[in-house]
């Protein structure tokens, strides 16, 4: 898996997983999804993702993206 798939993978666990834990644990896990979210669009314009300057430094392959 690429490092683009990867950090698109992550990102849409940690969307669907604050999903649930605002529905089933409190509501103030929305703030997360407005986090990941946030974080997505800043990366989309800057090109700096801590996700993907982490996935690298463990080891997964470069992609077009990152």
């Amino acid at each position: 898996m690429s490092l683009d798939r990867s950090v698109l993978a992550f990102a849409g666990i940690m969307v669907l997983l604050s999903v649930v834990l605002t529905a089933f644990v409190s509501p103030l896990f929305v703030w997360l999804t407005v986090f990941v979210g946030l974080n997505m669009l800043q990366s989309a314009f800057t090109g700096f993702c801590p996700a993907a300057m982490i996935f690298r430094k463990l080891g997964v392959k470069p992609g077009c993206a990152f």
